[in-house]
């Protein structure tokens, strides 16, 4: 019995090489039209198109089908007609396959597996696609500026750098997006929701990198470092505003007095002068500034809130500034005293 078993996982070993390590030799030919495979079978599936009689066409665009059933899916596409609908969601498909292939997002069912690292996918495509990470195969490339990727789709994508196309629309407000992901993540402003929740201090996001950035708080993580002086900083863009110290670039520009600042938040507050706009509203008098720090110490009027002492006498002041004035006076008058 030693035998047997030993030649099957021989063979099983076999199977695992032809599916994890998938080469790009592809020996069978068509000999209508030149196209090549890697795999007999699929010229075989392959060459029914150019022998298989098609006796059923469409009457819109003119396409020939070997069966009447293919023709009958086919005309779903200038019908429209969607007759697969899910339960769960209330999405609707014209194929069935389709329809099978979306119910694994509710089911959560990923029956395609990688035999190398085990993870698994709910699409064969996928799968074939991750592949192409532990072969490092990389077929399809980008006639403009020859990058290659490893699957159509992340092509797909990458071309529209290129192009500019953004076709995924937000029906709220117009905004496009080159990408669906972020589409979706735009919705949630919309929306207001905030699917991402810390599990420490319960605050939610509507985005995942948001909350990784929260999460910096609480751990104290500061990853992003300047290469001058040492500094860090937990969020990236904080460093580019930092660096510009050393820098001097200022490359936020006012357009109608030509002020210059290293922060687009800072152009923002100088154009609010221009403008006299005054966002920043006292709920209790109506008083209302043009800059949040400017209501801060208005509010302070009506809390009578005086956080800034005098180290020396124990006076106290509203304003940082008063208290940077009284200590000139206090450090005069201890002096005559003395």
């Amino acid at each position: 019995m030693a035998a047997p078993l030993e030649a099957d996982v021989e063979m099983s070993e076999v199977r695992k090489d032809k599916l994890a390590l998938p080469t790009e030799e592809k020996p069978f030919s068509c000999s209508y039209c030149g196209s090549t495979f890697s795999l007999k079978s699929k010229l075989t599936k392959h060459t029914q198109i150019h022998t298989v009689a098609k006796p059923y066409s469409c009457t819109f665009c003119l396409a020939t089908f070997a069966y009447k059933s293919k023709l009958d899916i086919h005309l779903r596409v200038h019908t429209g007609e969607k007759p697969f609908s899910c339960e769960v969601c209330g999405s609707s498909f014209s194929k069935k396959s389709n329809f099978k292939t979306h119910m694994r997002v509710h089911s959560g069912e990923k029956p395609f597996s990688c035999e190398i690292c085990g993870c698994s996918f709910s699409l064969k495509s996928t799968l074939q696609g991750h592949m192409h990470i532990h072969t490092g195969v990389k077929p399809f490339s980008c006639d403009i500026c020859g990058s290659s990727v490893s699957e159509k789709a992340q092509l797909t994508r990458h071309m529209r750098t290129h192009s500019g196309v953004k076709p995924f629309t937000c029906e709220s407000c117009g905004s496009s997006f080159s990408e669906r992901s972020q589409l979706n993540r735009h919705k949630r402003t919309h929306t207001g929701e905030k699917l991402f929740s810390c599990e420490i201090c319960g605050s939610s996001f509507s985005q995942q990198s948001n909350l990784t950035i929260h999460m910096r708080i609480h751990t104290g993580e500061k990853p992003f470092c300047c290469g001058l002086c040492g500094s860090s900083f937990s969020v990236q863009c904080h460093l580019e505003n930092h660096v510009r110290i050393h820098t001097g670039e200022k490359p936020y520009s006012c357009d109608i007095c030509g002020s210059s600042f290293s922060e687009k938040s800072n152009l923002n507050r100088h154009v609010r002068i221009h403008m006299g706009e005054k966002i920043f509203s006292c709920g209790i008098c109506g008083s209302s500034f043009s800059e949040k720090s400017n209501l801060n110490r208005h509010m302070r009027l009506h809390s009578r809130d005086k956080s800034f002492s005098c180290e020396r006498c124990g006076s106290s002041f509203s304003e940082k500034s008063k208290l940077k004035v009284h200590m000139n006076v206090c450090t005069l008058e201890n002096l005559k005293v003395c």
